[in-house]
């Protein structure tokens, strides 16, 4: 019987971090407690933040197509969902991402509402 409790806890424990964009949009919106505006989004994907880098200096002016890490020169794969359907999957990893990231854009980390407004522009790219 014990057994039986450990694999339904892993089994639930896994499943918790497994996500879809559209359930992580709406954690972050929820978290926010504003709409997510894919307008902001766009508009925060491409500006300068007064750092050295800014989103598009890894992940390029169109995030449907791959870049490359401005440092490492490391390829980075698609970041909009309809380019890659592995992004925005796995909660920890995005979370590990946008803190990373976002040290490196803002010098700190991303606020819900900034997260989301990325997040949903992202949703919206065909």
């Amino acid at each position: 019987m014990l057994p039986n409790f450990f694999i339904v806890l892993l089994f639930v424990s896994l499943n918790a971090w497994a996500a879809t964009p559209a359930e992580l949009l709406a954690g972050y919106t929820a978290q926010s407690g504003l709409p997510a505006s894919a307008l902001k989004g766009e508009t925060f994907f491409k500006a300068s933040h007064g750092q050295e880098w800014q989103c598009t200096s890894c992940h390029g002016k169109s995030p449907t197509v791959g870049g490359r890490h401005a440092s490492t020169d490391k390829a980075i794969e698609p970041l909009a969902p309809v380019a890659n359907a592995k992004r925005f999957t796995d909660s920890a990893k995005v979370e590990k991402w946008f803190r990373r990231n976002c040290k490196d854009v803002l010098a700190r980390e991303c606020t819900a509402a900034e997260k989301a407004d990325v997040l949903a522009w992202l949703i919206t790219l065909r």
